[in-house]
């Protein structure tokens, strides 16, 4: 389902604008339709109230907690399945923070990651996504939303795009503490400035390697290393949110020092932080965490070149699950 096949709906039932903002507000936000002066129940044009526990049911139905795996005091990995039975993965982070997905799988097919193993399965429609967030609002406050879960949302621009809108208006999530994932595409560059809710932009980077970059991220758009950190520059400067570059550390495939010194050339005066994540292992495949030494001294390299740098440890790790990891369980499972 699509939110604006939503507001349709609710159209076509009398709805006007602040019946849909109501509705959705409520929605989305896990909070009351009703205000002091005006109860839902005489709120709502009458055909809508008619309606409105079938709608309830269905956007119920969008996404179902199938298993819910602690990982820390704050951190938890939630299986989410689908109506159609598919199954996705969205994280409770720190700090009211929560990681959604944008598709079942992902086309990218990054060598790391388990979630792109078996390729795109489908995308997420718009309330499917917002569906995640309603999903972990019932369990605790958020307050932040990345969209860095399964999928790449650049190849499912119009769904995410659509789902931002609703959190940062109805859903009552800052447009900075909205962040938009991405391996880097002409279309994000091109998009995001003219959307009404523009959201912080993390960009997968990776490697500063252009021939490495093609074997990790294989699926990825051939576009220089240069160009995409100046346009993610031209986007942050636009924004007044720095952009988040995202590296995933492998030992003895990233964590050189020449590396460093290029990380350093391509980010010196730029608004930006880089996020090291130390790779958490997945079943099959033979990389390798660098030691806590060699992070160290890769991040203390960079910040006295005057990069920020943050540690971002994979949220999962003591439970085995690395994005994509748990649904890949519950499939084989099932089979």
């Amino acid at each position: 389902m699509r939110i604006s096949q939503l507001r349709q709906r609710l159209r076509d039932l009398g709805a006007k604008p602040c019946h849909e903002d109501r509705l959705l507000r409520g929605w989305s936000q896990v909070c009351s339709y009703d205000t002091p002066r005006s109860p839902a129940d005489n709120f709502f044009p009458l055909a809508l109230r008619l309606e409105l526990s079938a709608i309830e049911a269905e956007l119920s139905a969008l996404g179902k907690l199938s298993g819910e795996y602690l990982a820390g005091e704050e951190v938890a990995r939630l299986l989410v399945e689908l109506a159609d039975g598919q199954m996705v993965e969205s994280v409770l982070l720190p700090r009211g923070g929560l990681c959604v997905s944008t598709q079942v799988g992902c086309a990218v097919g990054c060598v790391f990651c388990m979630s792109g193993r078996n390729g795109l399965q489908r995308h997420l429609g718009s309330a499917e996504i917002v569906a995640q967030v309603v999903l972990a609002r019932r369990r605790r406050h958020v307050s932040k939303v990345v969209f860095m879960g399964m999928g790449e949302p650049s190849h499912n621009l119009d769904n995410v795009c659509e789902a931002i809108e609703l959190l940062g208006t109805q859903g009552n999530i800052a447009y900075k503490n909205l962040v938009f994932s991405t391996v880097g595409d002409l279309r994000v560059f091109e998009r995001l400035p003219l959307e009404k809710v523009r959201p912080a932009l993390a960009l997968s980077l990776h490697t500063t390697n252009e021939d490495l970059r093609a074997k990790l991220l294989p699926h990825a758009p051939r576009i220089p290393i240069e160009e995409l950190v100046e346009r993610s520059e031209i986007y942050a400067r636009a924004t007044s949110y720095p952009v988040q570059y995202q590296w995933t550390l492998i030992e003895g495939v990233n964590d050189n020092d020449a590396e460093v010194e290029r990380i350093a050339e391509l980010l010196a005066g730029k608004y930006a932080v880089m996020n090291f994540i130390p790779f958490n292992e997945v079943d099959g495949l033979a990389y390798r965490r660098p030691e806590n030494e060699r992070i160290a001294a890769m991040t203390e390299a960079l910040h006295r070149r005057g990069i920020l740098v943050k540690i971002r440890d994979s949220a999962g790790q003591e439970i085995e699950g690395a994005c994509g990891q748990l649904r890949a369980r519950a499939v084989k499972a099932r089979s």
